[in-house]
């Protein structure tokens, strides 16, 4: 079988090449370029992204964002700090996701043996995560063991948590606009979370409560167990600046999910949080965060 050889590009120059299985006859080329910033803090606006990526960016490229940082720069926080624990959120963290899905669902559903460990490790405050995601999204989503309506624990300071960003459709839009009136650049601008989208009996879905037109989204715990069956397609696109087709932005999503997976330096879970700052995560600091190095685009390029 032939395969696709994927060029992933740093702006300093260097490469980083892995393969991707296609089809026999679909052998094409792609360039993969992070776009780099500072921690785009509450309020700040996401143009930091258009200056990042000015010099970089050429005529029919696709820019991919991912969902927190647009989040944190529309202030979609909430301090699970002040929220107390109800019952019902007690019974979905301790009996639902640490222990049914911990030792039992996740193991006959085969879900990440990471995931298992996560799930039967899950602190108290795991309590306090349920009851918010209760009181934005509802028991349908509350229901599903972790990751929870797409809502970020990571990149985010102290006790915070980030919500989907609100209209993800237009803020695709509005950057794709900026850019083109700025720079006087076409590029197609996509907005992604990196919970799951699936296909089963030629369906696409996935449990989010948000996704572009041709995946059925807001199916929360059920989505999620339906996903047990289907096949994964990989990130879901949660907004885009132009009509495309959804292969397409299905492909050129997982292009950049591939990237970030392939990045140490990124920040992809708490637990990664937990790692670089080697402590209580509560206490992470806006100034912590802007230590570190950002990547919340992701250039991807088709040579021809």
């Amino acid at each position: 079988m032939k395969t696709d050889k994927i060029s992933t590009e740093n702006i300093y120059g260097s490469e980083l090449y892995f393969q991707k299985d296609q089809g026999p006859k679909n052998e094409s080329e792609y360039t993969l370029i992070p776009v780099k910033t500072d921690y785009i803090k509450p309020n700040e606006s996401y143009d930091i992204i258009i200056k990042c990526s000015a010099d970089l960016l050429t005529n029919g490229d696709f820019l991919v964002i991912s969902e927190t940082p647009i989040s944190v720069s529309q202030g979609r926080l909430v301090d699970e700090s002040k929220f107390k624990a109800s019952f019902l959120s007690f019974l979905l963290a301790d009996v639902w996701s640490k222990y049914i899905w911990g030792y039992l669902l996740g193991p006959i559903f085969r879900i990440k043996s990471r995931t298992i460990q996560n799930l039967r490790k899950l602190p108290p405050e795991a309590r306090v995560h349920k009851r918010v995601i209760l009181e934005h999204y509802g028991l349908k989503h509350a229901l599903k063991p972790a990751s929870e309506a797409g809502v970020d624990l990571s990149n985010v300071p102290g006790t915070m948590v980030s919500l989907l960003p609100e209209n993800p459709n237009d803020v695709a839009k509005d950057i794709a606009k900026k850019i083109m009136h700025d720079l006087k650049i076409d590029v197609t601008v996509m907005i992604i979370d990196t919970d799951a989208s699936y296909q089963l009996i030629g369906k696409k879905f996935t449990s989010l409560p948000i996704a572009v037109p041709g995946i059925k989204s807001d199916l929360g715990i059920f989505g999620y167990l339906l996903g047990r069956f289907g096949k994964i397609l990989g990130p879901t696109p949660l907004g885009v600046s132009r009509p495309e087709k959804l292969d397409t932005m299905l492909k050129i999503a997982k292009l950049a999910e591939e990237y970030h997976e392939n990045n140490e330096k990124d920040i992809k879970t708490v637990y990664d949080m937990e790692n670089i700052f080697e402590g209580d995560i509560t206490g992470i600091t806006i100034e912590m965060l802007n230590s570190v190095e950002h990547t919340p685009a992701i250039i991807v390029r088709r040579l021809f």
